[in-house]
């Protein structure tokens, strides 16, 4: 039997397909990959290192504003953010910093500075990032302790529709896709960290830290 890596309940089978099996956890939803299929860091970073993210991609840029938009209509010029995981190619900082905004960037790969976690902002961005947490009971106390009151949490991830869809779903083929949520994923999120969950798009989530 293997527990959820978020909520430590246990799990069930979801399906098996190739080299990899997946788990679905009664209680928070959440599917992830069988631990024993992980990358090691080398090869989970060579994947990474093939990601072509330019800030000059017009196309990648409007991607990147479906979190940014709506995200903006909350924040005030001169709020200071994180983008958590901003991969090899930081954007979404840079569209947000042209917006007023002060930004820093964190990836555990290319800006790996643990003294940007060890403040707290008034947001944090996390795009495509979320579905490679292999710990995410750890990364998503992390992410919420970085909040200030009142702060905005903005994630962008796929969400998991149905099982039935999920089984044929290209999005899980990725082998550095470890977890997959729902909207009953996040509700779990939301009531365990203490943060209301607005979702703004398909894909685009909003949480909020309460004010003091």
């Amino acid at each position: 039997m293997t527990d959820c890596p978020l909520c430590a309940q246990a799990a069930e089978l979801a399906d098996e397909a190739g080299r990899r099996r997946y788990l679905q956890c009664p209680a928070c939803a959440l599917i992830f990959a069988d631990p024993a299929s992980h990358l090691d860091a080398a090869a989970e970073k060579a994947v990474y290192d093939l990601h072509r993210n330019d800030p000059q991609d017009a196309g990648y840029r409007a991607f990147l504003a479906r979190l940014a938009d709506p995200l903006l209509t909350r924040l005030r010029p001169g709020m200071e953010g994180l983008d958590y995981g901003c991969g090899p190619g930081p954007t979404l900082s840079i569209m947000l910093a042209e917006a007023g905004m002060r930004m820093t960037d964190y990836d555990p790969h290319y800006a790996p500075d643990p003294a940007v976690l060890e403040r707290t902002y008034d947001f944090v961005t996390c795009t495509e990032v979320v579905e490679h947490f292999r710990r995410p009971a750890e990364d998503w106390a992390r992410l919420a302790a970085l909040l200030r009151p009142g702060g905005w949490l903005a994630v962008m991830t796929q969400l998991v529709i149905s099982l039935e869809r999920f089984r044929a779903w290209q999005y899980r083929n990725d082998p550095t896709h470890v977890a997959f949520y729902s909207p009953e994923t996040f509700a779990w999120i939301g009531d365990h960290f203490g943060l209301t969950v607005e979702r703004v798009d398909t894909a685009v989530l909003l949480l909020r830290k309460p004010p003091s």
